[in-house]
């Protein structure tokens, strides 16, 4: 069952200079209990797409056109009256950096407590029962006494746990997690994405999740889609992308590796446009080394090729 569904999502920012267009006609499905991974590099377009749902979107950010589709409703629609009946109680984020999400003045037990009452109208000994279960199931030791800590007394694992927390707490039925691996070490990323598993798993809940680490995505995802310049270059399952990716882009991407004998990594060489840069045809062309003469006065549309969708001359 889709519980999400963005469609032909077009988004630009006001600039000194005039308008210009960041995102064009993205589109992608979420179903229930469903991991979308949503990778790229930086300045993609991965997070303003995704930010969009929830109406996070910077004052110079403007929708041009396109559709939000959450449980049957347009969300693109709503009033920000209604979507704070819909940010953290019914689609959670968790931001890229949990080193600065959480309030250094209040207690972890505060906050939980101040989203526990203003999502689920509980206060007091319920409440509190409530924050202290949330805490539990993300594996938080001693979670009652927790509680009392601060955010400077925890380590930056144990924060981005309290702010899944947050998001167990309030029941959320989507979990967009923004790079929520950033600025932890291995050991403390592979936790985290164990307990993001494990609560999918359990509560059927469904989460988007934008990196631009593969590793993570090929544990992780369901489907996959590959961003480039603000456009879906593919979309695919799981298995289809990593066993035959059809995109040069994609090719390159899972091709940039450490090699361990010499120390160094193989690259993509130059580096994604702007929403400044003027590029005609395919924006990937001045990277691509499949480059043909249509790529750079064209740029193609997302279609099917076998099981997966793709954008790229190589397939007309």
């Amino acid at each position: 069952m889709k519980i999400l569904e963005v469609k032909n999502l077009n988004i630009g920012f006001n600039l000194s200079d005039g308008f210009r267009q960041a995102i064009y006609d993205v589109n992608f499905s979420l179903e229930k209990g469903e991991t979308l991974a949503i990778v790229g590099e930086s300045g993609c377009g991965k997070t303003v797409s995704t930010m969009s749902i929830l109406q996070l979107l910077p004052p110079s950010a403007e929708i041009k056109s396109g559709e939000i589709i959450y449980n049957g409703e347009n969300l693109l629609s709503f009033s920000g009256k209604q979507m704070q009946k819909i940010r953290g109680k019914k689609i959670a984020l968790i931001p890229q950096d949990p080193m600065t999400s959480l309030n250094p003045l209040y207690t972890i037990g505060n906050q939980l407590l101040e989203v526990i009452e203003l999502h689920q109208g509980l206060k007091g000994k319920e409440a509190v029962e409530v924050a202290i279960k949330a805490l539990e199931r993300v594996k938080i030791p001693d979670a009652k006494e927790k509680m009392k800590a601060y955010p400077h007394e925890f380590s930056g694992g144990m924060k981005q746990r309290v702010i899944i927390a947050m998001a167990l707490a309030c029941n959320a039925e989507i979990i967009i997690a923004d790079e929520p691996t950033t600025a932890l070490d291995v050991t403390v990323q592979a936790q985290i994405m164990e307990i993001l598993r494990e609560i999918k798993e359990k509560y059927n809940i469904s989460i988007i999740l934008i990196t631009h680490d593969l590793g993570i995505v090929a544990q992780n995802a369901d489907k996959i889609a590959v961003m480039y310049a603000g456009r879906i270059v593919e979309y695919a399952s799981d298995k289809q992308l990593f066993n035959a990716p059809k995109h040069p882009y994609t090719k390159a991407l899972l091709n940039v590796i450490l090699d361990i004998n010499t120390d160094t990594v193989q690259t993509i060489e130059g580096h994604p446009p702007s929403i400044t840069d003027d590029i005609s045809g395919c924006p990937f062309h001045p990277r691509c080394k499949d480059c043909m003469e249509v790529c750079t006065q064209k740029d193609p549309c997302l279609k099917p090729v076998g099981a997966s969708m793709v954008a790229c001359h190589l397939y007309d």
